[in-house]
């Protein structure tokens, strides 16, 4: 495969090693992140180069990552004297993979339109561990063309990739991903205490219905350590209800009933109100195992 010179712009737990994929696959790899010494432990660990603003990082690059937190922190790395826009040539290509309105990505892609530089929103799902293994599954959208140029450098870190539509689309992908996993984590929370209050060994119950229709990613991966009560890993709750505001906005101007959705985002304001906006997303069983009450007591 052609090296392709590239930028990566944040390197947190998804984009350190995303960004890592990359260059040991050979593509020189100039990194920005707001906490400098993050990227000055990124190069010690991968080598490539680091960029002063994003700016710094984004010239001369055939292809910029994008992957911060919020609309917000997106516009604050895209716009301005300092953003990637203001460096990036024509002909190169912006790939975002921030989870993110899909407003704004219709919004920076027409910004990009107007300088030729070609735009892809392309959210992952997969998590931390997705990312370091590079088994993430990346939800895309834009131009056929584009989608195409991209997905052999995006394989690097990813086992699943499809264009779903014009630019936008992979974000609304992304949020029926986010809908359907809050809906799975609330049943999966109400089934294992269900199965304590019964009397079951709730961890012979898993292992016998995960190998049914009930079987699902989240009661692979998090039964278990939801029965032990642990949650000081993962997908942050914070992060969750960031993402579920994005898709009640957007299910406000679609029309789309979310009523499952907009009660376990309330409940995921109770696991903050204890305390819990770094803990995983399947805390939410904490609301149902007295954990509430404790608190309180």
């Amino acid at each position: 495969m052609q090296t392709v010179k590239c930028a990566f712009i944040g390197l947190g737990v998804m984009g350190y090693p995303m960004a890592g994929h990359l260059a040991r696959a050979g593509h020189p790899v100039c990194v920005y992140n707001r906490t400098g010494s993050k990227a000055e432990a990124w190069v010690a660990q991968h080598q490539g180069r680091i960029g002063a603003t994003p700016r710094e990082a984004a010239e001369g690059a055939d292809m910029v990552f994008v992957c911060v937190g919020n609309d917000a922190d997106l516009r604050s790395v895209v716009y301005g004297d300092q953003g990637v826009l203001a460096s990036m040539g024509s002909g190169s290509l912006l790939i975002d993979h921030t989870t993110a309105s899909a407003e704004v990505a219709r919004e920076i892609a027409a910004a990009a339109q107007k300088i030729q530089v070609g735009f892809l929103d392309a959210p992952v799902s997969g998590g931390q561990v997705g990312a370091e293994k590079g088994m993430l599954t990346v939800m895309i959208g834009g131009d056929q063309q584009l989608f195409e140029r991209a997905r052999p450098i995006l394989g690097h870190y990813a086992r699943a990739t499809a264009l779903m539509g014009p630019v936008g689309s992979g974000q609304l992908t992304k949020m029926v991903n986010q809908i359907c996993i809050a809906g799975i984590v609330q049943g999966l929370a109400e089934g294992l205490n269900f199965a304590r209050k019964a009397g079951l060994d709730a961890v012979s119950v898993v292992d016998l219905i995960s190998q049914g229709a009930a079987a699902s990613w989240q009661m692979e991966n998090r039964a278990p350590t939801m029965l032990e009560d642990q949650f000081d890993f993962g997908f942050a709750v914070n992060w969750m209800r960031k993402d579920l505001a994005i898709c009640l906005n957007e299910a406000r101007h679609n029309g789309a009933l979310l009523p499952l959705t907009a009660l376990v985002d309330q409940f995921y304001a109770e696991v903050q109100m204890l305390g819990g906006g770094r803990w995983d997303t399947s805390s939410l069983i904490r609301l149902l195992n007295g954990y509430r009450n404790k608190e309180s007591g």
